[in-house]
């Protein structure tokens, strides 16, 4: 059985390889487009948010709604029409989680694990 340990290191790892893939189009000189710093973005703050949620859980909803506003401003403004609308709505649903996370409106085998 694996343990608590195991879990953060492949959790580093995780967030490690999310900050390679977003830095990796700069390293190869692809040109910087709206669709390449979106991206970097999103995966840059997710990396960090990863950090933050796995070496102090009890921010997670608070991560969580960050992470919702800024993956819906972020694919508002710089990606083209049908993405950013999709970004735009999927930031707007986790911040209606976090949200309902914070008033603990959501089922029980969902805030298990908002609360820990």
């Amino acid at each position: 059985m694996a343990n608590v340990k195991m879990f953060k290191l492949l959790g580093v790892f995780l967030a490690l390889m999310l900050i390679v893939w977003a830095i990796a189009p700069i390293l190869r000189h692809q040109p910087l487009t709206n669709d390449v710093i979106a991206t970097a973005i999103i995966l840059i703050l997710i990396a960090i948010a990863y950090f933050v949620i796995m070496f102090n859980p009890s921010w997670t909803k608070a991560v969580f709604f960050f992470e919702g506003i800024v993956i819906g401003v972020s694919g508002y403004m710089l990606l083209a029409f049908p993405y950013n609308i999709e970004l735009l709505v999927v930031g707007l649903i986790i911040v209606v989680i976090a949200i309902l996370a914070y008033l603990q409106k959501l089922p029980p085998s969902i805030l298990k694990w908002f609360y820990r």
